[in-house]
């Protein structure tokens, strides 16, 4: 049996939230695919797997910028919602790397592109974001890189 397409699984799991009526988990699936739709229309593409990642990956992103503002506005009641949220948007995004295996990839690039200084890092994180998309925050990643060198 082949492997089920991130977008199948999606689909799959927003029948499942209609039938046990779970309004929070249907809500951001459906913010999902509504992203996903409208980079089809716009860009008259069908979306694959890795675009499918990066578009997981920024909603996440939103969601933690989010957060920290709602956050910092005494404002938890939205901040928890945003943070059900990317707990939903994170089931779809493969398992989280550690920073002791991020602190391994960033050295095999550096190694991989000769990478001697700052002027370099456009390079390794070249090299290094088909590897972590989904998989990291790149902010953190690159922070990462600067203290590599």
């Amino acid at each position: 049996m082949t492997e089920q397409t991130l977008k199948a699984r999606i689909k799959d799991e927003m029948k499942a939230a209609m039938r046990a009526k779970a309004k929070q988990r249907l809500t951001t699936i459906r913010s999902i695919q509504a992203e996903v739709k409208r980079i089809e229309v716009d860009e008259r593409i069908d979306v694959d797997d890795a675009r499918l990642l990066a578009v997981l990956d920024k909603m996440c992103k939103q969601r933690r910028d989010s957060i920290q503002q709602f956050t910092d506005g005494d404002r938890i009641d939205l901040a928890e919602i945003e943070q059900a949220e990317m707990l939903i948007i994170q089931e779809f995004l493969p398992a989280q790397l550690s920073e002791d295996e991020i602190k391994i990839l960033i050295t095999d690039a550096i190694a991989s592109t000769g990478a001697a200084g700052m002027q370099d890092m456009g390079k390794v994180m070249g090299v290094l974001k088909p590897k972590l998309q989904g998989r990291a925050d790149m902010g953190a990643v690159s922070k990462l890189i600067k203290a590599s060198f």
